[in-house]
């Protein structure tokens, strides 16, 4: 059965791009059933050309990746979502998406990062940014795919996302 999850941030431009690409290609690498899919509350229509570098630059295809809204997990011919992860920073006071979906009742986490975007250092700095966020991201998505999704009772499967939000 494959575990779907859904990463959120407000922009889709950036660091639930960044997570996208590193939970499919960790799932990849490791032969998990797990397929990530990334949107947002008012996606930019664009990706960030520094999260298509950083995702490129370790080795990972984005030629299909776009910037896409939530609604499109909504409807009925959606996946069928397992986890809905946040990764906007609520400390730099962005709005940050609320799923609401019509798919089930997923497990939500909040994973917060500071938006790479904003790096100071010109593009060097953004690049650096950019590059450590990708890092994180996949540092947590590692160990998520060290739990053992598909058997997790949910109330055990939320404590364990929690406790990755804290590592």
């Amino acid at each position: 059965m494959t575990v779907h999850v859904l990463i959120l941030c407000t922009h889709n431009s950036a660091r639930s791009v960044l997570s996208e690409g590193m939970l499919k290609h960790l799932a990849r690498k490791a032969g998990r059933d797990v397929q990530a899919h990334s949107a947002g509350s008012a996606p930019s229509g664009r990706i960030n050309p520094f999260a298509i570098e950083a995702l490129r630059n370790a080795g990972i295809d984005t030629s299909a990746y776009r910037s896409k809204s939530w609604d499109e997990f909504t409807t009925p011919d959606a996946p069928p979502l397992s986890i809905v992860i946040t990764v906007c920073d609520s400390a730099a006071a962005e709005a940050c998406p609320v799923f609401f979906g019509g798919t089930g009742q997923p497990v939500k986490v909040h994973w917060g990062y500071p938006d790479p975007s904003n790096a100071e250092g010109g593009d060097e700095g953004k690049r650096r940014a950019f590059e450590l966020t990708r890092q994180a991201i996949g540092y947590k998505m590692l160990q998520l795919l060290a739990l053992p999704l598909e058997s997790m009772p949910r109330d055990a499967l939320q404590q364990a996302l929690l406790a990755i939000a804290k590592s």
